[in-house]
């Protein structure tokens, strides 16, 4: 029995056991018990990391691939979760405890993934997966890059993102149309802002909705004072901040609204 992949599920099964091998040895496994791999589909993930000394559970929304997964993993039976990643309450198994997110992610929601991580960051010490390479490289770019964006500066204000490999087509059923690049994050000690967060997302986001224009124009409805604006840092545009000036830019905005 194998489990057909379903495009409406972005489903593309990982066949090379080395790079499967690879990816879950790229958790360092410090400072939590539990791994939680999302989309397991026909487990050649899964079965390395039932090898470590970890609590493994999966979550899969497959209704064929959980079947599968329930034959042939018995001792894994227990801790498949059969729901939406995206839709589920974590807390619901993990009451709370840290746990580390790994998996070959579908591409339709892999950045989805990456921000309920963000939200849930008080729990996730650590992530490893597989995304579309451009993705993955977009998450782990620095300012100056033409691909730095939301999702680079939010990530990398609270992990630090290491782009680890490229994996190409031909490892998987079917083939992507594209290069896949494997990623892990690590949370920083300091994960904290020194600034207001929800104010950090909106500047962030607001900033880079219109990145060929300089903060000056881009963050125009957060109404600033002219004085502020006189500052240096709003003649710039936001893909030269870096995620220490971002934090530096909203502190400066939130000083100001007060």
């Amino acid at each position: 029995m194998s489990v057909k992949a379903k495009k409406h599920l972005g489903q593309h099964f990982l066949e090379d056991e080395t790079i499967a091998e690879q990816i879950a040895d790229s958790l360092s496994l410090s400072g939590y018990k539990n791994v939680l791999e999302i989309g397991p589909g026909m487990g050649v993930l899964t079965k390395y990391l039932l090898k470590k000394a970890t609590t493994t559970y999966v979550i899969e929304i497959d209704t064929e691939s959980v079947e599968y997964l329930q034959a042939n993993y018995l001792n894994l039976a227990q801790r498949i979760i059969e729901k939406d990643f995206l839709k589920y309450d974590l807390n619901e198994v993990f009451k709370g405890e840290p746990l580390a997110i790994i998996g070959n992610f579908p591409y339709n929601i892999s950045t989805q993934i990456v921000f309920k991580t963000l939200a849930m960051r008080d729990q996730i010490p650590e992530f490893s997966g597989m995304f579309q390479k451009e993705v993955a490289q977009r998450i782990c770019s620095k300012e100056g890059s033409k691909v730095y964006g939301i999702l680079s500066v939010l990530t990398q204000a609270f992990y630090d993102a290491e782009y680890l490999f490229t994996v190409p087509p031909s490892v998987f059923n079917p083939p992507p149309k594209v290069d896949s690049g494997v990623l892990r994050l690590t949370r920083k000690e300091n994960y904290s802002l020194p600034c207001d967060e929800a104010l950090f997302f909106k500047v962030v986001k607001a900033g880079f909705q219109q990145r060929r224009k300089t903060l000056r124009n881009s963050l125009k409805t957060f109404n600033l004072s002219d004085n502020l604006k006189a500052n240096l840092i709003f003649g710039k545009r936001p893909e030269q901040l870096s995620v220490l000036e971002f934090i530096e830019l909203t502190t400066l905005i939130q000083n100001d609204i007060v």
